[in-house]
């Protein structure tokens, strides 16, 4: 979550360069905040119009229709495309 209305793409399990160079800030450790824990009403309150919710007998998820970034800004334009016309 962040306090714009657009989203950040992410990619969570980039590894991280092993270089031999010293940045300063370099090696600071990101601190996440625990996964926000919601039922399946609350989620489906929560998502927007470009998001899904998975549900399996084990777990509630929320992800993106489109999982590329390539792919969410072809949506995005295709939908500006319709809307003008």
């Amino acid at each position: 979550e962040h306090c714009k209305d657009n989203d950040i793409p992410v990619n969570a399990v980039k590894a991280k360069r092993l270089t031999n160079m010293r940045a300063a800030g370099k090696d600071a450790t990101v601190v996440l905040k625990a996964a926000r824990r919601l039922d399946l009403e609350p989620a489906l309150e929560y998502i927007e119009d470009d998001e899904l919710v998975e549900l399996t007998p084990t777990a509630i998820r929320l992800r993106k229709r489109y999982l590329k970034e390539t792919d969410r800004k072809r949506f995005a334009r295709r939908i500006a495309a319709v809307a003008e016309a």
